[in-house]
This record gives structure tokens, C-alpha cells and sequence, in this order.
């Protein structure tokens, strides 16, 4: 009974944790790019999210492998001996790495609830990425789910709600072409990741450096090509505040923290933090951004939350049902006679 208590609290405890973090990546990164003076070179933040990933990653290998001596064996045979899987992972590298710099183009554009709610769009893409790359079936609740997420998105960008407290220009139409760009990345280089980790035993730690050495050299490449002039005038760490060091730090704990919540828990409780993260985002950008709530932002939220709670309910196992409908016939039976 203890043991069960203390998982709950576990589950609650990571619930909780991938919530803020969902968050507070958003508010935070929203308002680095709309409230502060100076502002940053967003390739130069993702650049810098990826070498404190490969940092974290090397930590957790460590830990996994236990000794220097075997950390050094793997770092060798998968890093250094494994070329062709470094060219493997390089293709979710340059995906996550669009994606990461139309997250910061959509939230210099859109407010953090708005982005937050659009951004669900990642769950049919990857649904259809699933299907397709994988081979996998959807149920027909998730089926409905994901056209009941579509419509909420529509509801939501049909009418956008008005931040009053951001001073800079906007363009909630480009806005919106980034998070659509970014949700296709999401879709495509999760289901890719997945594909990969699954056709061999590698650890997914020594995956994870595989690819984020390959991200640091593409982000590298984006920075010079985006915004060289401007880092070599300026310096690489120019508009660098607390709050920048924040979202570096949230954006590179939350994606590593995320395969430790899919581990201890389920699709419910995804949902129902992705449910919280929104309207938490949408309590933030009132009392910040002033946000002003409109009816049918607020319904097309309600549905797109509804949405995510259904896609996530467990799939019927229609074995079972099939098996204890037989059972059921085979006593009946027994009883007529």
C-alpha cells in the first residue's frame, strides 16, 4: 500500500513538473520576445539549448554506464566508430532545429495561450505520422478527437484574442505559418526518433547524443547564415538576460524531462497536462500581456482540451472483449444445460 502511494505521488510530482515547465517555456519565451529591451538572436538561444542538452545527455550516460572506463567504450563505439548513425540522426537534427526557431518566430508573433492552443496541432500530425511511418491503427475516438482538435484550433484563430500590453509590431499571420511549420517538424522528427530508438537496443541516452551533436553543428550553421554579421558585431551572447537564461534552461530540461514522464506515466495524465499547461499559459498572458478573452477563443480552448483528454483514453482491447464474450456464451450454455 505504501509502494502504490508513493508511486501516485511520483506520477502526481512528474504531472506537475511537465506542466509548469510546458508552461512557463511559453509565457517566458513570449515575453523575452515582446517585454524586454535588447532583444536576442533566437539561433543563437537554440544553439545553446542544444549544448546543455549534449551536456545533460553525457551526464545521464554516465550514470548509466557507472564507470569513466564504459562511458569512454560507448562514447567510442556509437559516437566515434558509428558514422552512418550520426547521419541517421542528423535528419530529426535539422527538423528540431526548424522547430525551434519557429517557436521563437511564432511567439514574437502570436500570444503564449493562442500559441499554446495551436500548437496541439502537433497531436494530429503526429497521429498521421504514426500511421504512416509506423504502421500503427487509431481508434475510432482518436479518430474524432483529433477532428474535434482541429476544430477547437480553427474557433481559436477565428476570432484571436488581443494582448493590450505588448509594444512591439505583430503578425499573427506569419505567426500562424510558424506554428504550422513547427507542429509538421514536431510530427515528423518524434515519430522519426521513435523509428530510430525502436530498430535497434541502443541506449536512448547515446541517441540522444548522437542527435544533439549533430544539432549543434546545424543550429551553428543557422546562427552564421541567419545572423552572422550581427553575432560577430555584437557577440554570440548579446541580449542575454535571466529571463533568456531561463527559457535556455527550460527548453533543454523539458525536452529530456519529458521521456522520464512518458516512463511512469500515461496518455491520460499527458493530456491532462497539456490541458493545465493551456489554461495556465492563458491565466499568465491575462494578467501579463492583457490578454483579452474572447467567447469563442474560450470555446474553441474548452474543445481543444476535451480533445486531448478523449485522444488520450486507452484503446479498447477488443481481444478481450471478444474472449469474455465467448465466455459468457460457453456458461450460459452450461447453465441450459
Amino acid at each position: 500500500m505504501a509502494h502504490e502511494k508513493v508511486t501516485v505521488l511520483f506520477k502526481m510530482y512528474c504531472l506537475a513538473v511537465m506542466t509548469l515547465v510546458a508552461a512557463s517555456y511559453i509565457v517566458v519565451l513570449r515575453y523575452t520576445r515582446t517585454l524586454s529591451s535588447d532583444l536576442y538572436f533566437s539561433t543563437t538561444a537554440v544553439c545553446s539549448t542544444e549544448v546543455i542538452k549534449l551536456i545533460l545527455s553525457l551526464g545521464m550516460l554516465a550514470k548509466e554506464t557507472g564507470s569513466f572506463g564504459r562511458l569512454k567504450l560507448s562514447i567510442t563505439e556509437n559516437i566515434c566508430g558509428s558514422p552512418k548513425e550520426l547521419i541517421k540522426l542528423s535528419v530529426p537534427s535539422v527538423v528540431y532545429a526548424v522547430q525551434n526557431n519557429m517557436a521563437f518566430i511564432a511567439l514574437s508573433n502570436l500570444d503564449a495561450a493562442v500559441y499554446q492552443v495551436t500548437y496541439q496541432l502537433k497531436i494530429p500530425c503526429t497521429a498521421l505520422c504514426t500511421v504512416l511511418m509506423l504502421q500503427r491503427s487509431l481508434s475510432k475516438l482518436q479518430w474524432f478527437s483529433v477532428f474535434m482538435l482541429c476544430g477547437g484550433v480553427t474557433l481559436v484563430q477565428w476570432e484571436p484574442s488581443v494582448a493590450t500590453k505588448v509594444q512591439v509590431e505583430q503578425n499573427p499571420f506569419l505567426g500562424f505559418v510558424a506554428v504550422a511549420i513547427a507542429v509538421l517538424c514536431s510530427g515528423f522528427a518524434g515519430v522519426y526518433f521513435e523509428k530510430v530508438l525502436k530498430s535497434t537496443d541502443t541506449s536512448l541516452w547515446v541517441r540522444n547524443i548522437q542527435m544533439y551533436l549533430s544539432g549543434i553543428v546545424v543550429t551553428l550553421i543557422g546562427v552564421f547564415a541567419t545572423d552572422g554579421a550581427a553575432v560577430m558585431e555584437k557577440g554570440f551572447f548579446f541580449g542575454y538576460t535571466p529571463w533568456v537564461c531561463l527559457v535556455i534552461f527550460l527548453s533543454s530540461v523539458g525536452g529530456l524531462y519529458t521521456s522520464i514522464v512518458v516512463k511512469y506515466t500515461d496518455n491520460i495524465m499527458k493530456g491532462f497536462s497539456a490541458a493545465a499547461a493551456i489554461i495556465l499559459s492563458t491565466i499568465a498572458s491575462v494578467t501579463l500581456f492583457g490578454l483579452q478573452i474572447t467567447a469563442t477563443f474560450a470555446t474553441g480552448t474548452l474543445v481543444v482540451c476535451i480533445s486531448i483528454y478523449l485522444y488520450g483514453l486507452p484503446k479498447q482491447d477488443t481481444t478481450k472483449l471478444v474472449r469474455d464474450e465467448v465466455e459468457r456464451e460457453a456458461k450460459a450454455k452450461l447453465l441450459e444445460v
